[in-house]
């Protein structure tokens, strides 16, 4: 019998990797409820047609509130790639998932096959 203990799959990088893949997705989001938080604050306005001024203790932050607004744009493609990337995910977690199971055994003997009658 192998006394060798087996190594335990690798949880951590899948999860870190579906953290890495939901940040890149979800970023936009962010941006918006980040200028959004701010601009309501401080009492600013903020659209996509044009810059506000936005003054925050004497130094004008609207160049910035506008482009953190517009930044919410890039959701037509993050969400999408997003989505893509999970699915490249899951499919590669349960083939590598599923090889590995075979790999390494789950440590049940082999059944013992009946015994064959005398002829």
């Amino acid at each position: 019998m192998n006394s060798k203990p087996h190594k335990r799959f690798p949880w951590l990088w899948y999860w870190l990797a579906l953290f890495v893949i939901a940040a890149f997705a979800f970023a936009p989001i962010g941006s918006v409820m980040l200028c959004a938080a701010i601009a309501n604050a401080y009492g600013c306005k903020v659209d996509e047609g044009s810059v506000h001024p936005c003054i925050i203790n004497g130094h004008d932050y609207g160049e910035l509130l506008y482009s953190l607004g517009v930044m919410g744009w890039l959701m037509l493609v993050s969400l999408p790639g997003g989505l893509l990337a999970f699915v490249a995910w899951l499919i590669f977690l349960i083939l590598h998932r599923a090889t590995w199971r075979k790999r390494i055994p789950a440590g049940v003997p082999p059944p013992i096959p009946p015994p064959t009658a005398p002829a």
